[in-house]
């Protein structure tokens, strides 16, 4: 008795075709993402000037009695508490320049409200990239305005941060689908549904040990979710403020958005009433 040759998988015509298909489908996506650069969420490349004071061979003059305060000046005095260094000097932001700086960013933020997740995403991922590859350089400007060592810097400033970055990157777009919740008997033919909107213009006053990710974590939240926001430093930490929240407001110029979306004021307590004077009072966070 003659035996019939054993069933081959290859034998089957719709798997050449389906290995065909796939072929062609993971070509595509390699001709766009890396011959024909398509993809709408790369990061783009941006540059923020680092301060003076964290380049090789600065040393800034001693402070003998170092304090944030100045006799007969409002300016803030920037030092490093660790070796008493003087960094520079900022001057407070005013209650009018609060109000203005609120303004633009209202309305800065009706035309951000309309961005897709993707838009944002971009955004994030912009910034991510920037901290990776100058994490160096964000760390050494934490330790100088905050006294902290290197180490605290890499693992409480850079690593949370980017941790966070990431978590909203991958997780955040789900987080803000609508919602559904359950109705009663009576109202059994309605449709009950929560949805995320932008808040508008948020304010967040942020604290002295982590200036940066204290400054950068509600920035990441408030973007994302279509607001904009105005951070207002500690007056411990002046010195770092600019530079770190540059890092954000480079980011959204750099994918073609406004800056005015992130306002940093320097520390003033008058970000800490409420801005009556305002056409559009910013919410705290």
């Amino acid at each position: 008795m003659e035996l019939s040759s054993p069933f081959l998988l290859r034998d089957l015509p719709w798997l050449e075709i389906s290995i065909a298909i796939v072929g062609v489908l993971l070509g595509y996506v390699i001709l766009r993402s890396t011959i024909l650069g398509e993809d709408d969420e790369a990061p783009v490349d941006y540059a923020v000037p680092l301060p003076e004071q964290c380049k090789p061979g600065w040393a800034g003059r001693i402070l003998e009695n170092p304090s944030i305060k100045i006799p007969g000046s409002s300016a803030i005095q920037c030092y490093n508490p660790a070796t008493g260094q003087l960094l520079g000097q900022v001057n407070p932001a005013t209650p009018d320049g609060i109000d203005r700086a609120v303004a633009r960013a209202a309305d800065a933020q009706k035309e951000w409200a309309t961005t897709t997740i993707k838009q944002r995403r971009k955004v994030l991922r912009t910034m991510l990239k920037f901290i990776l590859d100058n994490q160096e350089d964000i760390a050494t400007v934490a330790c100088l305005d905050s006294g902290k060592t290197k180490v605290d810097a890499m693992l409480g400033e850079i690593l949370v941060t980017v941790e966070k970055l990431k978590w909203t990157i991958q997780h955040g777009g789900k987080a803000l689908r609508p919602e559904r919740r359950p109705t009663n008997f009576l109202m059994m033919y309605k449709h009950n549904e929560v949805r995320w909107e932008p808040l508008g213009v948020l304010a967040a006053c942020v604290s002295w040990n982590y200036p940066f990710h204290n400054a950068l974590s509600p920035i990441i939240s408030t973007l994302f979710t279509g607001s904009a926001i105005l951070v207002k430093s500690s007056e411990q930490t002046a010195f770092s403020a600019t530079y770190f929240t540059s890092i954000a407001r480079n980011a959204l110029s750099a994918c073609s958005h406004s800056q005015n979306l992130e306002s940093p004021t320097s520390p003033s307590s008058a970000l800490n009433q409420s801005p009556t004077s305002s056409a559009h009072p910013p919410q705290k966070l």
